[in-house]
């Protein structure tokens, strides 16, 4: 059994994000620590894994749901809006954190554009797969 869905999900994104410091692809821009990772934020990213820990979380997403675009990540991670006295309102997330993420991936060649009519976004790879299956606790 993979310990992709055996693992509980916080756990294993920990260990796949230690796994993903080794590729040289995936690293944080230097504006990252600067910016919100959505409207409904705020205050900036202080979370020095913040980067490998979004990447993570994003490469499980894709391998539980079979194909991810931006749009749906952007919902996945959006947030309530406090307003003050007016009710709450969810918020999307940021996508340039996310299409930055995903381009990574595509150049690690973990992802790639989803080819068939069916489904859109991106699919994990034979290498992207054999990378979340070989986390183990």
């Amino acid at each position: 059994m993979n310990g992709v869905r055996t693992i509980q999900a916080g756990k294993y994104n920990t260990l796949l994000a230690s796994a993903l410091k080794e590729y040289d692809e995936f690293k944080a821009p230097e504006w990252v620590f600067f910016v919100k990772s959505g409207h409904g934020k705020k205050r900036p990213i202080d979370d020095e894994n913040f980067w490998y820990n979004r990447t993570a979380s994003i490469l499980r997403q894709i391998y539980l749901r079979g194909s991810v675009g931006v749009e749906r990540l952007r919902t996945r991670y959006g947030n309530k809006n406090d307003r003050g006295k007016q009710p709450p309102h969810f918020s999307k997330s940021s996508g340039k954190i996310l299409r930055l993420i995903l381009q990574q991936g595509e150049s690690a060649e973990i992802l790639t554009k989803a080819t068939d009519g069916k489904a859109k976004g991106r699919i994990l790879t034979e290498k992207g797969k054999k990378l979340l299956e070989g986390i183990k606790e």
